[in-house]
Protein backbone atom coordinates (compact mmCIF):
# COMPACT_ATOMS: atom_id res chain seq x y z
CA UNK A 1 0.00 0.00 0.00
CA UNK A 2 1.39 3.49 -0.83
CA UNK A 3 1.66 5.89 1.92
CA UNK A 4 3.61 8.79 3.37
CA UNK A 5 6.18 6.99 3.73
CA UNK A 6 6.98 5.17 0.36
CA UNK A 7 10.06 5.48 -1.05
CA UNK A 8 9.97 5.99 -4.74
CA UNK A 9 12.37 4.38 -7.79
CA UNK A 10 12.07 5.95 -10.77
CA UNK A 11 12.06 4.14 -13.79
CA UNK A 12 12.80 6.72 -16.46
CA UNK A 13 12.88 5.76 -20.25
CA UNK A 14 10.45 6.22 -23.31
CA UNK A 15 8.48 4.84 -24.53
CA UNK A 16 7.43 2.77 -21.36
CA UNK A 17 4.83 0.07 -22.67
CA UNK A 18 7.67 -2.62 -22.81
CA UNK A 19 8.81 -2.00 -18.91
CA UNK A 20 9.61 -5.07 -17.18
CA UNK A 21 11.34 -3.80 -13.84
CA UNK A 22 8.39 -2.42 -12.34
CA UNK A 23 6.68 -6.24 -12.58
CA UNK A 24 9.67 -7.77 -10.77
CA UNK A 25 10.46 -5.11 -8.30
CA UNK A 26 6.86 -4.41 -6.72
CA UNK A 27 5.88 -7.96 -6.23
CA UNK A 28 9.66 -8.35 -4.52
CA UNK A 29 8.91 -5.36 -2.60
CA UNK A 30 5.94 -6.37 -1.64
CA UNK A 31 6.70 -10.18 -0.80
CA UNK A 32 9.02 -8.73 1.52
CA UNK A 33 7.42 -5.97 3.23
CA UNK A 34 9.90 -2.98 1.42
CA UNK A 35 7.51 0.09 1.66
CA UNK A 36 9.44 1.11 -1.92
CA UNK A 37 7.69 0.85 -5.37
CA UNK A 38 9.25 1.46 -8.95
CA UNK A 39 7.30 3.59 -10.72
CA UNK A 40 7.59 4.27 -14.64
CA UNK A 41 8.04 7.33 -15.83
CA UNK A 42 8.36 8.51 -19.89
CA UNK A 43 10.41 11.29 -20.53
CA UNK A 44 11.17 12.15 -23.81
CA UNK A 45 15.10 12.87 -24.82
CA UNK A 46 14.78 17.04 -25.15
CA UNK A 47 13.07 16.87 -21.81
CA UNK A 48 15.62 14.48 -19.91
CA UNK A 49 18.52 16.61 -18.74
CA UNK A 50 16.28 19.04 -16.76
CA UNK A 51 13.67 16.07 -15.49
CA UNK A 52 16.68 13.55 -14.09
CA UNK A 53 17.76 16.86 -12.11
CA UNK A 54 14.40 17.39 -10.95
CA UNK A 55 13.84 13.76 -9.89
CA UNK A 56 15.99 14.00 -7.23
CA UNK A 57 14.79 17.12 -6.01
CA UNK A 58 11.91 14.85 -4.20
CA UNK A 59 12.95 13.62 -0.82
CA UNK A 60 11.00 10.32 -1.20
CA UNK A 61 13.21 9.27 -4.52
CA UNK A 62 15.72 6.43 -3.40
CA UNK A 63 17.04 6.13 -6.97
CA UNK A 64 16.51 6.00 -10.53
CA UNK A 65 16.57 3.55 -12.95
CA UNK A 66 17.52 4.50 -16.25
CA UNK A 67 16.94 2.67 -19.65
CA UNK A 68 16.57 3.57 -23.69
CA UNK A 69 17.04 6.01 -24.99
CA UNK A 70 18.46 7.74 -21.79
CA UNK A 71 21.55 5.44 -20.86
CA UNK A 72 24.49 7.30 -22.48
CA UNK A 73 23.21 10.88 -22.37
CA UNK A 74 22.52 10.00 -18.10
CA UNK A 75 26.66 9.80 -18.21
CA UNK A 76 27.08 13.52 -18.70
CA UNK A 77 24.69 14.84 -16.67
CA UNK A 78 26.17 12.97 -13.02
CA UNK A 79 28.74 14.40 -10.23
CA UNK A 80 30.39 10.82 -9.91
CA UNK A 81 30.33 7.77 -12.33
CA UNK A 82 32.16 4.08 -12.09
CA UNK A 83 34.86 2.70 -14.16
CA UNK A 84 32.35 0.63 -15.29
CA UNK A 85 30.21 2.79 -16.87
CA UNK A 86 33.39 4.95 -17.92
CA UNK A 87 34.03 2.05 -20.49
CA UNK A 88 30.15 1.02 -21.38
CA UNK A 89 29.80 5.04 -22.53
CA UNK A 90 26.11 4.33 -20.27
CA UNK A 91 24.86 4.32 -17.25
CA UNK A 92 21.47 2.65 -15.67
CA UNK A 93 21.38 3.35 -12.13
CA UNK A 94 21.70 6.66 -10.46
CA UNK A 95 21.14 7.74 -6.99
CA UNK A 96 21.57 10.54 -4.81
CA UNK A 97 24.80 11.08 -1.92
CA UNK A 98 24.13 12.23 1.44
CA UNK A 99 25.81 15.93 0.07
CA UNK A 100 23.64 16.14 -2.89
CA UNK A 101 25.52 14.80 -5.39
CA UNK A 102 24.07 12.32 -8.32
CA UNK A 103 26.20 9.15 -9.01
CA UNK A 104 25.91 6.48 -11.37
CA UNK A 105 26.79 2.78 -12.01
CA UNK A 106 25.85 0.50 -14.49
CA UNK A 107 24.25 -3.43 -14.44
CA UNK A 108 23.91 -4.89 -17.45
CA UNK A 109 26.84 -6.37 -17.78
CA UNK A 110 26.72 -7.26 -13.75
CA UNK A 111 23.57 -9.13 -14.77
CA UNK A 112 25.69 -11.35 -17.18
CA UNK A 113 28.22 -11.39 -14.79
CA UNK A 114 26.56 -12.58 -11.97
CA UNK A 115 24.65 -15.11 -14.22
CA UNK A 116 27.71 -17.17 -15.68
CA UNK A 117 29.64 -16.86 -11.77
CA UNK A 118 26.33 -18.76 -10.29
CA UNK A 119 26.58 -21.35 -13.23
CA UNK A 120 29.85 -22.31 -11.96
CA UNK A 121 32.17 -20.69 -14.94
CA UNK A 122 35.07 -19.44 -13.75
CA UNK A 123 35.95 -15.48 -14.89
CA UNK A 124 39.38 -14.83 -13.71
CA UNK A 125 42.06 -15.45 -16.01
CA UNK A 126 39.33 -16.66 -18.87
CA UNK A 127 39.69 -15.85 -22.09
CA UNK A 128 36.15 -14.25 -23.49
CA UNK A 129 34.98 -13.06 -26.95
CA UNK A 130 31.75 -10.67 -26.80
CA UNK A 131 30.04 -10.38 -30.01
CA UNK A 132 28.97 -6.79 -30.78
CA UNK A 133 29.77 -3.81 -29.14
CA UNK A 134 26.62 -1.68 -28.74
CA UNK A 135 25.55 -0.90 -25.25
CA UNK A 136 24.86 -3.90 -24.37
CA UNK A 137 27.76 -5.47 -25.48
CA UNK A 138 29.78 -2.59 -24.05
CA UNK A 139 28.33 -3.20 -20.41
CA UNK A 140 29.28 -6.82 -20.64
CA UNK A 141 32.71 -6.24 -21.14
CA UNK A 142 33.41 -3.83 -18.74
CA UNK A 143 32.29 -6.29 -16.31
CA UNK A 144 33.74 -8.74 -17.47
CA UNK A 145 37.10 -6.71 -17.41
CA UNK A 146 36.31 -5.97 -13.88
CA UNK A 147 35.91 -9.39 -12.55
CA UNK A 148 39.08 -10.41 -13.83
CA UNK A 149 39.04 -12.09 -16.80
CA UNK A 150 42.43 -12.40 -18.47
CA UNK A 151 41.92 -11.95 -22.29
CA UNK A 152 38.99 -10.53 -24.55
CA UNK A 153 38.47 -10.32 -28.03
CA UNK A 154 35.73 -7.69 -29.54
CA UNK A 155 34.50 -8.33 -32.73
CA UNK A 156 31.22 -6.40 -34.26
CA UNK A 157 30.14 -5.82 -37.88
CA UNK A 158 31.45 -1.82 -37.35
CA UNK A 159 34.54 -2.12 -36.41
CA UNK A 160 35.32 1.26 -35.28
CA UNK A 161 32.67 0.41 -32.59
CA UNK A 162 34.85 -2.61 -31.29
CA UNK A 163 37.96 -0.70 -31.79
CA UNK A 164 36.79 2.07 -29.54
CA UNK A 165 35.68 -0.17 -26.81
CA UNK A 166 39.02 -2.12 -26.62
CA UNK A 167 40.83 1.72 -25.94
CA UNK A 168 38.68 1.98 -23.26
CA UNK A 169 38.71 -1.01 -21.97
CA UNK A 170 43.02 -0.92 -21.99
CA UNK A 171 42.79 2.53 -20.17
CA UNK A 172 40.71 1.53 -17.66
CA UNK A 173 42.00 -2.21 -17.04
CA UNK A 174 45.58 -1.95 -18.62
CA UNK A 175 46.14 -5.66 -17.13
CA UNK A 176 43.43 -6.96 -19.41
CA UNK A 177 44.57 -8.52 -22.88
CA UNK A 178 42.26 -6.91 -25.58
CA UNK A 179 41.87 -7.93 -29.06
CA UNK A 180 39.54 -7.07 -32.21
CA UNK A 181 38.60 -8.39 -35.57
CA UNK A 182 37.63 -11.88 -35.65
CA UNK A 183 34.45 -13.92 -34.17
CA UNK A 184 36.06 -17.13 -34.56
CA UNK A 185 34.73 -18.67 -30.93
CA UNK A 186 37.34 -21.69 -30.70
CA UNK A 187 39.40 -21.47 -27.71
CA UNK A 188 37.48 -19.67 -25.69
CA UNK A 189 36.09 -20.17 -22.23
CA UNK A 190 32.90 -17.72 -23.02
CA UNK A 191 31.35 -16.51 -26.14
CA UNK A 192 28.86 -13.73 -25.57
CA UNK A 193 26.04 -13.36 -28.01
CA UNK A 194 25.72 -9.24 -26.88
CA UNK A 195 24.17 -8.55 -30.96
CA UNK A 196 20.24 -8.43 -31.82
CA UNK A 197 20.92 -11.51 -33.55
CA UNK A 198 18.26 -13.62 -32.65
CA UNK A 199 15.70 -11.53 -32.20
CA UNK A 200 13.89 -12.78 -35.51
CA UNK A 201 13.58 -16.41 -36.75
CA UNK A 202 15.64 -17.06 -39.25
CA UNK A 203 18.78 -14.32 -37.88
CA UNK A 204 21.84 -15.55 -39.22
CA UNK A 205 23.91 -16.87 -35.83
CA UNK A 206 26.57 -14.25 -34.35
CA UNK A 207 29.63 -16.81 -34.43
CA UNK A 208 29.88 -20.31 -36.55
CA UNK A 209 28.85 -22.48 -33.92
CA UNK A 210 31.02 -25.31 -35.69
CA UNK A 211 33.91 -24.17 -34.68
CA UNK A 212 32.54 -23.89 -30.37
CA UNK A 213 34.09 -26.15 -28.70
CA UNK A 214 32.40 -28.59 -26.03
CA UNK A 215 34.27 -27.02 -22.97
CA UNK A 216 33.19 -22.97 -23.80
CA UNK A 217 30.45 -21.33 -22.09
CA UNK A 218 27.99 -19.24 -24.28
CA UNK A 219 25.42 -16.61 -23.19
CA UNK A 220 23.37 -14.90 -25.05
CA UNK A 221 21.25 -11.63 -24.82
CA UNK A 222 18.11 -11.69 -26.37
CA UNK A 223 15.21 -11.87 -24.76
CA UNK A 224 12.69 -12.42 -27.21
CA UNK A 225 12.45 -15.91 -26.35
CA UNK A 226 14.44 -18.40 -23.55
CA UNK A 227 15.93 -20.90 -26.19
CA UNK A 228 17.64 -18.79 -29.03
CA UNK A 229 18.66 -20.90 -32.36
CA UNK A 230 22.47 -20.02 -30.90
CA UNK A 231 21.41 -20.89 -27.37
CA UNK A 232 20.21 -24.47 -28.97
CA UNK A 233 23.17 -24.56 -31.51
CA UNK A 234 25.58 -24.26 -28.75
CA UNK A 235 23.58 -26.98 -26.42
CA UNK A 236 23.84 -29.65 -29.08
CA UNK A 237 27.60 -28.95 -29.50
CA UNK A 238 27.81 -29.73 -25.84
CA UNK A 239 28.32 -26.22 -24.11
CA UNK A 240 26.54 -24.85 -21.39
CA UNK A 241 24.76 -21.73 -21.68
CA UNK A 242 22.80 -18.88 -19.98
CA UNK A 243 19.97 -17.82 -21.52
CA UNK A 244 18.91 -13.61 -21.97
CA UNK A 245 16.47 -13.34 -18.98
CA UNK A 246 19.08 -14.49 -16.84
CA UNK A 247 20.69 -11.03 -17.16
CA UNK A 248 17.49 -8.77 -16.62
CA UNK A 249 16.77 -10.86 -13.29
CA UNK A 250 20.90 -11.06 -12.16
CA UNK A 251 21.14 -7.62 -12.35
CA UNK A 252 18.06 -6.77 -9.97
CA UNK A 253 20.03 -7.88 -6.73
CA UNK A 254 23.07 -5.86 -7.43
CA UNK A 255 20.40 -2.81 -8.17
CA UNK A 256 18.67 -3.87 -4.89
CA UNK A 257 22.34 -3.63 -2.92
CA UNK A 258 23.17 -0.63 -5.20
CA UNK A 259 20.12 1.44 -3.18
CA UNK A 260 20.63 -0.08 -0.27
CA UNK A 261 17.10 -1.94 -0.08
CA UNK A 262 17.58 -5.90 1.37
CA UNK A 263 19.09 -8.10 -1.80
CA UNK A 264 17.52 -11.54 -2.83
CA UNK A 265 18.30 -13.74 -5.68
CA UNK A 266 17.59 -14.42 -9.16
CA UNK A 267 15.23 -17.55 -8.19
CA UNK A 268 13.30 -15.66 -5.44
CA UNK A 269 12.91 -12.54 -8.24
CA UNK A 270 11.74 -15.13 -10.68
CA UNK A 271 9.38 -16.69 -8.61
CA UNK A 272 7.48 -13.88 -7.67
CA UNK A 273 7.79 -11.66 -11.06
CA UNK A 274 4.66 -10.98 -13.27
CA UNK A 275 5.85 -10.84 -16.38
CA UNK A 276 4.21 -11.77 -19.73
CA UNK A 277 6.38 -12.26 -22.61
Amino acid sequence: MINGHTELIAHIGYPTHSFKSPLIYNPYFEQVGVNAVVVPMGCQTGDYPGFLRAVFTLTNVRGALITMPHKVVTVSLLDEVTPTVKVAGACNAVKRTTDGRLVGDMFDGEGFVRGVRRKGLTLAGARVLVVGSGGVGCAIAASLAAAGVGAMSLYDVNAASAEALAQRLKTHYPEVEVGTGHNDPSGFDLVVNATPMGMNEGDPLPVDVSRLQPHTFVGEVVMRTEMTAFLAAAQARGCRVQVGTDMLFEQIPAYLEYFGFPTTTADVLRSVARLSY
